[in-house]
């Protein structure tokens, strides 16, 4: 039996929803696979749905905008771009950036809707079903998962986020223009920061453990362990549970 992909599309409404329904009054075929979510605007994609999305089912998850330029909200999807991006980079984590995509269909474009559709569709269809439906065999794969979704909604990165366009495209108060390759790399690590942070949270609080048994269960390095443990310690979300011989014993709180 040949596998059928659980798609699920974000389609903005003054665009690409149209162009969706164009498709449909012009009998255009393309793959049913795919559930639509109409939005007001694909800036108003959030990562944590498209997250969510992943982790509720779907094998596959695109986005659908106006073309650059020609956003009924003027920048709206300057924004969806970062945020993609963003995403993206998160999912690279654990090599499921490929189940995401972005694109662009305006009204009056029911033949390339159905072309991007179907393009997607057949790449996901070769991906192969989502790992994340197999819990029992990749409860690991889940569990990295839950501390990208947890990274998504974080403060830090979504602050990064937001100021993404301005930092780049603007000098600061003290006349500096941050290059964009720099703000990326800052992303970069920020996003591997904060993820390797929700790792150790997320084990912590399935049991208490030393920087030594951390390391070990997370494949890290012991001085990475401590760097992130002393963060975590600063933000109030871990403590000292015991101390057996000389190692602390670390949970949550």
């Amino acid at each position: 039996m040949s596998f059928e992909p659980n798609i699920l599309g974000f389609l903005c409404n003054w665009c690409s929803y149209a162009g969706a329904d164009l498709a449909g009054v012009g009998r255009i075929q393309y793959p049913t696979n795919l559930k639509i979510i109409r939005v007001m605007c694909s800036g108003r994609v959030d990562p944590a749905f498209i997250m969510q999305a992943l982790r509720l089912g779907a094998d596959g998850v695109i986005v659908l905008g106006c073309h650059p330029g020609d956003c009924h909200y003027l920048t709206g999807n300057y924004e969806t771009i970062l945020k993609i991006a963003f995403t993206r980079k998160l999912l690279s984590l654990i090599g499921m950036e490929n189940r995401l995509n972005l694109d662009w269909v305006s009204a009056a474009e029911g033949i390339r809707f159905g072309k991007v559709i179907d393009d997607f569709t057949k790449q996901i269809k070769a991906l192969g079903p989502s790992p994340l439906l197999k819990e029992m065999e990749n409860a690991a794969l889940i569990e990295k998962f839950r501390a990208l979704e947890l990274s998504a909604e974080s403060d830090r990165l979504r602050l990064l986020v937001a100021r993404q366009r301005k930092v780049i495209e603007r000098e600061n108060v003290y006349g500096i223009r941050i290059p964009e390759n720099n703000f990326d790399s800052t992303l970069v690590n920020a996003i591997s920061d904060e993820y390797r942070r929700n790792r150790i949270l997320l084990s912590l609080k399935n049991q208490p453990n030393s920087i030594k048994q951390l390391a070990k269960r997370l494949e890290l390095e012991t001085d990475e362990v401590l760097s992130h443990i002393l963060a975590l310690k600063t933000r109030g979300l871990i403590t000292i549970e015991k101390v057996e011989g000389v190692s602390p014993v670390y949970t949550t709180i």
